[in-house]
């Protein structure tokens, strides 16, 4: 049965998934068709996806300043307008660089319309209980892959790239965008931060330990689920399994995204975000091992992705809420936005990092490299709640009870 606030977090979530599959899922999904149908590499095309991916990180600040202004509303459906636009102009590009002018455009538009900005926005209104819309927003989300990749290739399939392009445009712009304007006012009124609280607000919480140690906390799981989830289908076909069997343990990632949320959601109150975000970072750890195990055992694939799966799902929860309990929630959608960079950063190079790992030293020490750094990333979670300021982490410890 779904609480009043988790009711009304679901325009948002409806929203969220729709444009999480035709801004961001729409790439990877018809990225073997525009191999075939535009002549370029794999390389070149995923390199403006590369890039998308890193302007989106840089104007994540400026997304979460403009937001703490009081613009969320029109942040959120400014950015999903911007994308829709852009990719409705994608069947008119002729030379790569095009494909790349779009793709940055995108990025940006990202910036302002995906999960940071989302998050921003539900925490600037509920404050405290900012947990409970996120899971019910992330929950649905989980499907947004899932959605998207059948989709792309059925209308590709059935017509060309081009109109598959035209219908995820057409589901932000008269879809995504009257849910995201109406989900915001469903939350409430939007309190903006004082003047007085915005100056200087950069460097006040960058002189914090505690924000470099969530800066390097997630860095550490974006690169390692970016390494892995982008090589997955290579290090499973290299350890042994069949190609169908691969795809499979592959797709079921989303899907176990949303039982972690779910589990989220059936402890919610009894389980300390602190709590939660070690489990998620030890799961992930574990997930690692489990990975490579699967050259001995090839079952061991489908626990690889159950772990992994759920601690990667939890995360995009865990990131905004222990953000706001460790840092306080003045200027969150600054200092949120500025804990984006590592984040994005970490996922648009682990990619390439696990590519040049791969060639010099083989998929075994990419597995191995993924663990270590999610180990690093659990001991700075542990730092960043022992150098928080006493006064906002025992607000934490109250609002988690």
């Amino acid at each position: 049965m779904l609480t009043g606030l988790q009711r009304a977090a679901f325009p948002l979530a409806i929203a969220q998934t729709l444009t999480w599959a035709s801004l961001y899922y729409s790439f990877p999904a018809l990225l073997p068709t525009w191999q075939g149908a535009l002549g370029w590499s794999k390389s070149e095309l995923s390199g403006a996806f590369t890039l998308a991916l890193v302007l989106s990180s840089v104007a994540a600040p400026l997304a979460g300043t403009l937001i703490d202004r009081g613009y969320g509303r029109v942040v959120l459906a400014g950015g999903m307008i911007l994308g829709a636009l852009l990719l409705m102009a994608l069947p008119a590009i002729r030379e790569v660089w095009q494909f790349y002018l779009l793709w940055a455009g995108i990025g940006l538009a990202m910036s302002a319309c995906l999960y940071e900005a989302c998050f921003t926005v539900i925490t600037r209104i509920i404050g405290g209980q900012a947990r409970e819309a996120i899971t019910v927003v992330t929950l649905l989300g989980g499907f947004a892959g899932t959605l998207a990749f059948p989709a792309a290739h059925l209308m590709a399939e059935a017509y060309d790239w081009q109109t598959a392009v035209r219908l995820f445009a057409g589901v932000v712009l008269f879809i995504s965008v009257p849910f995201v304007i109406y989900g915001v006012t469903c939350l409430g009124p939007f309190a903006e931060t004082s003047a007085a609280s915005k100056s200087g607000t950069s460097g006040r919480i960058m002189a914090q330990p505690t924000f470099w140690m969530l800066g390097m906390a997630f860095c550490a799981i974006g690169l390692a689920h970016g390494a892995i989830l982008t090589h997955l289908l290579f290090i499973l076909q290299e350890n042994g399994l069949p190609a169908w069997l691969a795809v499979l343990v592959v797709s079921m990632i989303g899907p176990m995204q949303v039982v972690g949320r779910v589990f989220m959601m059936l402890t919610a109150g009894r389980v300390s975000t602190f709590g939660v975000a070690v489990a998620c970072y030890s799961l992930m750890i574990v997930a690692t091992a489990a990975l490579l195990a699967t050259r001995l055992n090839i079952w061991m694939a489908f626990v690889f992705v159950a772990l992994h799966g759920a601690g990667y799902g939890v995360a995009s929860i865990v990131r905004p809420v222990m953000t706001a309990e460790l840092l306080g929630r003045q200027s969150f959608g600054t200092v949120f936005g500025m804990l984006a960079i590592p984040f994005m950063m970490g996922f648009a190079i682990g990619p390439t990092a696990a590519a040049l790992t791969s060639e010099l030293a083989g998929y075994e020490t990419v597995i191995v490299g993924a663990g270590v750094i999610l180990a690093c990333g659990l001991v700075a979670v542990f730092a960043a709640r022992r150098m928080a300021p006493v006064s906002i982490k025992n607000h934490a410890i109250q609002g988690a009870g």
